[in-house]
């Protein structure tokens, strides 16, 4: 007595629906699955994309208030200094505090965007030993 095909060939009936047929429906559901999980994805980052909307506006008003913050306490720097001075030197000086600050912010920046490399190295080398 031989024992049945484990591995019935391509096209043949499993139970009441052939290989083919099979196949066909898996590739469906799958395919089905992909675009769910895909709709699912966007809806997530919908979601997302709003919170960090709503986080760099929150953060856009903040710099806001920072600039304004600044103004005043210049202001209030140069009021302090009328006391002992004259109102333009009191001006003057506050106006001469800020410009070294400026002047440290760019040279600190410029210096850092020089050190900037906008070649990704790694990628490169590693398409090099790839291909």
């Amino acid at each position: 007595m031989s024992s049945p095909n484990p591995y019935p060939s391509a096209g043949a009936p499993v139970g009441d629906t052939s290989v083919g047929e099979l196949i066909g429906n898996v590739a469906a559901d799958l395919s089905r699955l992909m675009r769910q999980e895909l709709e699912l994805a966007k809806a997530e980052m919908k979601v997302e994309v709003g919170k960090a909307g709503k986080g760099a506006g929150l953060l856009g008003g903040a710099g806001y208030a920072g600039v304004m913050l600044g103004i005043f306490a210049s202001l209030t720097l140069v009021f302090l200094l009328d006391l002992a001075m004259p109102l333009w030197v009191a001006a003057l000086l506050v106006t001469v505090l800020w410009a070294v600050v400026a002047a440290v912010l760019f040279t600190k920046g410029r210096a850092q965007l020089k050190t900037v490399n906008p070649t990704p190295t790694q990628t490169v080398n590693s398409l090099k030993e790839t291909f």
